[in-house]
């Protein structure tokens, strides 16, 4: 008898917050959750694989169970098979989830693959009794995982009543955990006030703009991106995120006239062709600038690997990568794959965000579990809400 999936459950959790970007608010944002179990035994109980998706994109319930699940449940097992390893097989799995979908409307769709995938890639790596991380390096990698990664703390948010001494706290208590490199908001409040705020985030760092990148969410025309550009140039920051719409790849493209300092972008381009188009049209520079495509709403690891081949095709490193999510998959994927770095969210979206408990970010860096799996059982407070959902 070939291995196969016993269950497969979804479920909806709240990561409510009362902050804001230059864009949403997060008063309502939620997840998915999926959970699935397989016939394999390890220590006399089941392996179970969870997923979930990234902070920005909300839960999706209905794809997942009106299309998604429907067609992995109604697969034979022979279907989702790895025949040469004995194991599951994502690929796949992915095609089976994508059975009779037209091509192109990469959106919500991608975000609910995704979760399935995360959930997928943890029940694989624990199957095989191997930290995710080390089973990526050595399918798809240089065959050793990093032990560690670059982690930096994103926030900076617009709260409500908080001034620049409240920004300032905030900053600090970052710093106080380990993290060397910050990021902030922009977007949300005039060009005046946002290079205040930069200002006194930057008074905190000594003056280092290295260590300082700020996130404007898409929320500029191509006349604020410039102004904002000609504002941000002498900080020489870290980088300069999503200026512009997300496929306005013309706005980026013009903007690098204006601002010779690294940009980001990528977290809401949701496949390898979106990712291939914004490296061909948008004026991306391979010397500087950083792809933060997430893996969690992008369709899942499977389609990133198909991304990092984009990025390689057209004169890119995987070491210009440091995914948007701040969860304990990308970061795995940065091991595993020599990635840049990964986003953390200190604080906020939990239980979702942040890794181990017992491992502390040092000097910027964050070490990896040795623990079959993604890792989620260094979390105390996740595996908590996954048995709530689920048990």
């Amino acid at each position: 008898m070939p291995m196969r999936i016993l269950a497969i459950e979804e479920a909806t959790a709240s990561i409510a917050s009362d902050i804001r970007n230059a864009y949403i608010d997060f008063s309502r944002m939620d997840v998915s959750v999926v959970k699935i179990t397989t016939d394999v035994q390890r220590d006399g109980r089941p392996v179970v694989g969870y997923g979930f998706n990234s902070n920005g994109r909300y839960a999706q319930a209905g794809i997942l169970r009106e299309r998604i699940l429907p067609r992995l449940r109604d697969a034979a097992p022979e279907e989702l098979l790895d025949r040469e390893r004995d194991n599951l097989c994502p690929f796949q799995a992915w095609n089976v989830m994508l059975r009779n979908e037209k091509p192109g409307g990469h959106g919500e769709r991608s975000v609910a693959v995704g979760v399935v995938d995360m959930a997928l890639w943890d029940v694989v790596a624990k199957i095989e009794e191997k930290p995710l991380q080390q089973l990526l390096a050595e399918r798809y990698g240089n065959g050793t995982a990093a032990n560690s990664a670059f982690v930096y703390a994103a926030g900076g948010y617009y709260y409500p009543e908080k001034g620049l001494p409240g920004l300032q706290e905030e900053m600090r208590g970052y710093l106080d955990l380990g993290y060397d490199t910050v990021k902030m908001k922009i977007g949300g409040a005039s060009l005046q006030d946002d290079c205040a705020r930069i200002e006194a985030v930057l008074d905190l760092l000594g003056g280092d703009g290295q260590r300082l990148a700020v996130d404007a969410n898409g929320r500029f025309d191509l006349e604020t991106a410039i102004a904002y550009a000609k504002a941000l140039s002498p900080y020489g920051l870290r980088w300069y995120e999503e200026p512009g719409d997300p496929l306005d790849f013309a706005l980026q493209a013009t903007l690098a006239a204006f601002y010779d300092g690294p940009m980001a972008t990528g977290e809401n381009l949701f496949s390898h062709q979106d990712a291939r188009n914004l490296l061909r049209y948008a004026g991306m520079r391979p010397d500087r600038d950083v792809l933060q495509f997430d893996p969690a709403l992008s369709y899942g690891l499977v389609e990133y690997l198909r991304t990092l081949d984009a990025m390689r095709s057209a004169g890119w490193s995987p070491a210009r990568c440091i995914p948007h999510g701040g969860h304990q998959f990308a970061l795995c994927i940065a091991a595993g794959l020599g990635l840049g770095g990964n986003e953390s969210y200190p604080g906020i979206f939990a239980p979702f965000g942040g890794f181990a408990d017992d491992i502390p970010i040092d000097n910027g860096q964050v070490r990896l579990p040795a623990v079959p799996g993604v890792g989620f059982e260094t979390k105390a407070a996740l595996m908590d809400l996954f048995r709530q959902l689920f048990d």
